[in-house]
């Protein structure tokens, strides 16, 4: 009878481990599964040439434009070789030297006249010394005698170089849109000024306007004798 009773408590033991492992088990499952989720990192975006779109954009994202001027001068070079057309303002119809400042400046909103008579008062003054790309140079005409604007183009040097600049030449050699220089040239003689209107203030639009009117009557005042002098120059003199 005591080895019955023995194996009956044997068995209910048995009985009752198997059961609390199984509790035991499925309580740490739970427990497994409501904490928290594990950690996931992502490595960073490759950065090396031809990594994948997201890192592209990022580039994009991260490389500041270039600044007016030195945008302005590239389109200004891509112009080089068009030919010289008196009052032409197109790469492909040909440029005088006022009207390849209306185009280039007109590229990034910038408004100057097709006349460069009008060009020296438009914008504002700069000290030669301080010249700098993006700015216009103004000279006169090339007769000896004269002292009015008769040429125009755009300074592509910095300050403390010489001075460099990119026009519409109609000079029977090598005329065209290409880069010359004022050091050491005729145009020393023929330097008038240099003109800015990179950057100017909102407003100022306004005082150019007003500007533009007053030698605009300059202009039309000037004697018969005087614009027949200027048509006389021609315009494969510039």
């Amino acid at each position: 009878m005591r080895y019955v009773w023995l194996t009956f408590f044997a068995l209910v033991t048995g009985i009752l481990a198997v059961v609390g492992w199984q509790h035991f088990g499925s309580s740490s499952q739970r427990a497994t599964d409501s904490g928290p989720a594990p950690l996931r990192f992502s490595a960073a975006p490759d950065t090396t040439p031809g990594a994948g779109p997201q890192t592209r954009m990022a580039s994009l994202i991260t490389i500041s434009p270039l600044p007016q001027a030195d945008s302005l001068i590239h389109f200004a070079l891509q112009q080089l070789g068009s030919p010289y057309s008196y009052a032409g303002t197109t790469p492909t119809g040909g440029f005088d030297c006022s009207g390849f400042l209306l185009f280039v400046y007109g590229r990034f909103g910038i408004a100057v006249p097709h006349s460069t008579a009008l060009l020296i008062d438009t914008g504002r003054p700069v000290p030669r010394a301080q010249a700098r790309r993006g700015d216009m140079v103004v000279f006169t005409g090339t007769a000896t005698t004269s002292t009015t604007p008769g040429h125009a183009g755009i300074v592509i040097s910095e300050p403390g170089e010489p001075l460099r600049f990119i026009h519409s030449s109609s000079a029977r050699r090598e005329s065209g849109v290409k880069i010359s220089q004022v050091e050491g040239t005729g145009y020393e003689r023929r330097f008038m000024g240099i003109r800015r209107v990179l950057g100017e203030q909102p407003g100022a639009d306004k005082t150019a306007a007003a500007t533009t009117e007053r030698v605009k009557e300059k202009v039309k005042a000037k004697s018969a004798t005087t614009t027949s002098r200027q048509k006389s120059i021609g315009p494969a003199q510039r």
